[in-house]
């Protein structure tokens, strides 16, 4: 007789066949998700920061992107103001490149621009290393005033001014010169004197910029920095050539870009002081182009000598601004 075993499907213990409870978390917005009240002042900002911005950048492309494209185009077209404009392509260039006028005007502001920019800075670093010393806080405040009062004066109304100072049969420099034995020195008739009265005029309207940046920063040098440098024996010129110079690299890279693009352009002191003379010696680019599009109406030549001056200008700062970074340190 045989039987059938049966399995024990009932175990002792009856097995929880119920789905666990999953309790259910009520439902909270992203943190990411801006509330409505932020999200409106987020957007008044953003609106608000473009009002204050839109006159900025409006100017910008007024008075700087506008003319810079319209001189591009205008130096590929013939114009004298009366007759329409003809299409002359590189023409003027050709001819701005074989006017023997031009490249001299290139070549004086190129000279001019070495001269007056290590010359301005050079007075401008020596009086601020000398204002920065021991010396009362009013009398240093004194000094800046004085030095930077020549920069809101008119160039023009300067030179005019100058032209007087440096004339050489009554001018005050020759009588000064002479009360030391020194003969009369052709300043505006000789061509080395007239490059020299020019730079000097230029150097000492425009040094009062680069003397308030060097001021600004020798007080962002840490007195500390001297101090350890003066404990570690170093004194005077050693200390200003190994501590200062170095720590004052960023302020001097400022101030010879500035001091380049504006010597690069300078107009108003060989115009009224010399008008380019004798003969070219004094005759910068932007006289060149003052004359060639208001006294002889050819805007196209013009136009291409400006256009010229901005790329060389554009140059000269991407090499600065490369060689900074050897020279250049920052703290």
């Amino acid at each position: 007789m045989t039987t059938n075993a049966q399995p024990n499907s009932q175990p002792n213990s009856q097995p929880n066949t119920q789905a666990p409870r999953v309790r259910k978390r009520r439902a909270t917005p992203a943190a990411d998700t801006p509330r409505p009240a932020a999200h409106t002042r987020t957007r008044s900002a953003r609106l608000l920061a473009a009002l204050f911005l839109a006159p900025t950048i409006v100017g910008i492309v007024v008075f700087t992107v506008v003319p810079i494209v319209g001189s591009v185009v205008l130096s590929l077209f013939h114009w004298n103001v009366i007759d329409d404009p003809s299409f002359a392509g590189a023409a003027n260039y050709r001819e701005v490149f074989s006017d023997s006028t031009v490249l001299v005007s290139f070549r004086n502001t190129l000279l001019f621009m070495v001269l007056a920019v290590a010359l301005q800075l050079l007075i401008a670093l020596a009086l601020a290393l000398a204002v920065n010393g021991r010396m009362p806080m009013w009398l240093r405040s004194v000094f800046r005033s004085a030095f930077f009062f020549p920069l809101v004066l008119s160039a023009a109304s300067i030179s005019v001014v100058m032209k007087y100072l440096f004339n050489q049969d009554f001018g005050v420099v020759n009588w000064l010169l002479g009360l030391v034995g020194i003969a009369p020195v052709p300043w505006l008739t000789s061509e080395h004197g007239a490059m020299a009265a020019v730079i000097l005029v230029y150097v000492w309207q425009q040094f009062g910029f680069s003397f308030l940046l060097f001021v600004g920063g020798l007080n962002n040098i840490p007195k500390e920095i001297h101090e350890a440098a003066s404990l570690d024996g170093a004194t005077g010129l050693r200390k200003h050539l190994n501590v200062t110079l170095p720590l004052l690299s960023p302020t001097l890279l400022v101030a010879s870009v500035v001091g380049i693009i504006n010597a690069l352009q300078v107009f108003e002191q060989p115009y009224v002081l010399t008008n380019g003379g004798p003969g070219d010696s004094t005759r910068t680019v932007v006289m060149v182009v003052y004359e060639t599009a208001f006294e002889q109406l050819r805007f196209g030549p013009a136009s291409a000598v400006g256009v010229l001056l901005f790329v060389l200008i554009m140059a000269v700062t991407a090499l600065q601004f490369r060689l900074s970074r050897r020279f250049v340190h920052y703290q």
